[in-house]
């Protein structure tokens, strides 16, 4: 019985299906490959992957849900990591309706599948942009989600409550997990992270926002793998709470995860551990706020302790290294 990884050629998605094939797992990937960023990366990842016996790869969209249905149909998943979808806070200011379809309509049609097949446990992406305007930190699974700064975190968490009515409709098992600013090897050209790297190894300036009083739970992508690997084997059980800090709903079995580092860190500092691993200096251009940026981010993970007996540890100036030999090893530089 398979586990079926959508978004299979994206940063997370690609990650964790390299870990499961390597613990002898059988994977279905699927993913659109669409150009939001470079393709060639995304193929990259897939040529990673397609050395194992133990995965297939099917190049379809999830807002087809009759090819979905097929794909489920014929591979029988026991398991579903939904990782697919349109991603990017500042690229929903201007495509919103791409968030619509790929977040709300996609992610729709996946919950659809899980139902009809009898997926045992379905794992969501979801994002620690779903806090939206809370001010209150370490943002706990239980705190109020219901302020959203963007278009991206709406569809997010509108993907939330869709999955909860079907948890507590048809007794589906589904993990949302609120990812908190992932960076490491394979990562996205998109994100902070990789663009600031990019920049500074290419004698480019930077643009800080916030003249740089920012902080963000910077989660390193094995960490978060593992914790995703152990909680596919952690399924919702309607009516066993762990603790008053479990976000485990009283009607269903649907529960809200956040997988996180636990340990905020500047962006100025983060900026400096680049620096230190390059042995190079950054030129910056300081400049105001982006509208739908959040100044703070930071994630209680006492659930994610509970749940897999994990807690995210990796420093900033280890994951930062192991992020600048990826990159001059894959780039020649």
């Amino acid at each position: 019985m398979a586990i079926l990884i959508t978004g299979v050629a994206g940063f997370i998605g690609s990650s964790l299906a390299k870990r499961l094939l390597n613990a002898g797992e059988t994977v279905i990937g699927l993913d659109s490959m669409t150009d939001y960023y470079d393709p060639t990366l995304k193929q990259a990842r897939l040529e990673t992957l397609g050395t194992f016996r133990n995965f297939s790869f099917y190049r379809q969209d999830i807002t087809d849900l009759d090819a979905l249905d097929a794909l489920c149909a014929k591979q029988k998943p026991r398991h579903i990591v939904h990782l697919a979808g349109q991603v990017g806070v500042r690229y929903s200011l201007t495509h919103p309706e791409e968030y619509v379809s790929a977040n709300i309509v996609g992610s729709f049609h996946i919950i659809e599948c899980a139902k009809r097949h009898k997926v045992e446990h379905l794992l969501m992406a979801s994002t620690s942009s779903a806090y939206g305007a809370n001010t209150s930190f370490p943002a706990m699974e239980t705190d109020r989600a219901d302020h959203p700064l963007t278009i991206y975190a709406a569809s997010k968490r509108a993907s939330e409550l869709m999955a909860h009515s079907y948890s507590s409709l048809y007794d589906l098992p589904v993990t949302m997990m609120r990812f908190f600013t992932v960076y490491g090897p394979w990562g996205r050209p998109d994100m902070a992270p990789f663009l600031f790297l990019d920049a500074i190894l290419n004698k480019r300036p930077i643009d800080v926002f916030n003249h740089g009083k920012m902080s963000r739970d910077f989660t390193f992508i094995d960490d978060l793998v593992i914790s995703l690997q152990k909680l596919l084997n952690c399924p919702p059980i309607a009516g066993e709470p762990l603790g008053e800090f479990d976000s485990l709903s009283p009607v269903a079995p649907h529960r809200v995860v956040n997988i996180g580092n636990s340990d905020p860190v500047e962006l100025m500092d983060f900026i400096r551990a680049i620096e230190k691993a390059t042995g190079m200096q950054f030129q910056m251009n300081m400049k105001e706020m982006q509208a739908g940026d959040m100044v703070d981010t930071s994630a209680d993970t006492r659930l994610l302790q509970a749940l897999t007996g994990l807690k995210p540890a990796t420093s900033v100036e280890s994951g930062v290294r192991k992020l600048v030999h990826w990159y001059r090893e894959f780039y020649n530089l």
